[in-house]
């Protein structure tokens, strides 16, 4: 299966999204991998969670769009538990970027509590290059965590910035070798895991309800402007350029 999970240390869980043919991309099959996989860890004995991506060139590239970009009203749901958008998940996760954080990568990347980079890792969320509304908790999420200035940048440039960059705006907590990146989340995600399970997701739970409920109080709000993208011929000028692998012409 692309979505991997295994339990290195007592508590602690490490999934590995594993596409590295498309720089770890996520399928809509993928996401719905992922989706159940966050049901049944908030079930679990897990304390601890560490997310990474196969490989070391690419966290997560976002979405694959060479397949399916329909956004049914279910669809969209899965998508918001796959990247939990709009959930208040109670188990601390971890991301150790190993590479590429881009679009869907990095608002799954937001849905994480604790960031660790590698050096060569770069961040952006190209949406707006292709004519994408950026449906994954970006617009709910980034101005929150890391300001209005420096979430608007990301979101209205396209621009792909380094890891020095995402430290410098708070996006990430630390850089470290890439061969220490893993034994590093694995630490934290240790360190976690020995503390009071119930304390701490009771914190975990209060931060991200607040967060979860603000992101689902414009849920349908959030619909309407994707869809309006979506119905333009911005979005099939943008989707054609990016599978044609040439700029768009708006």
């Amino acid at each position: 299966m692309p979505i991997h999970i295994e339990y290195p240390q007592q508590h602690v869980a490490l999934i590995t999204i594993d596409n590295p043919a498309k720089r770890n991309a996520m399928s809509r099959a993928m996401l719905a991998e992922l989706a159940a996989l966050w049901d049944e860890l908030e079930q679990s004995d897990c304390r601890a969670i560490v997310i990474t991506g196969a490989g070391d060139k690419a966290f997560n590239a976002g979405a694959d769009v060479s397949g399916d970009l329909s956004a049914s009203e279910e669809v969209a749901a899965m998508i918001n538990r796959g990247l939990l958008k709009t959930s208040s998940f109670p188990k601390p996760i971890i991301a150790a970027v190993n590479g590429v954080c881009a679009g869907g990568g990095v608002e799954l990347m937001l849905s994480s509590d604790i960031r660790i980079s590698a050096p060569h890792a770069r961040f952006g969320l190209p949406e707006v290059k292709w004519a994408i509304y950026p449906f994954g908790g970006a617009t709910a999420k980034l101005v929150n965590q890391i300001g209005h200035v420096h979430a608007m940048k990301l979101l209205l440039t396209a621009e792909m910035v380094d890891a020095e960059e995402a430290l410098r705006i708070h996006l990430i907590n630390e850089i470290v070798p890439a061969d220490k990146l893993l034994e590093r989340a694995l630490e934290i995600a240790g360190m976690i895991a020995a503390n009071s399970p119930t304390a701490v997701q009771a914190v975990k739970q209060h931060i991200s309800k607040g967060i979860a409920e603000a992101a689902l109080a414009r849920e349908d709000e959030e619909q309407e402007h994707g869809d309006r993208v979506r119905e333009s011929s911005d979005f099939s000028e943008g989707i054609s350029a990016f599978r044609e692998k040439r700029s768009p012409n708006y």
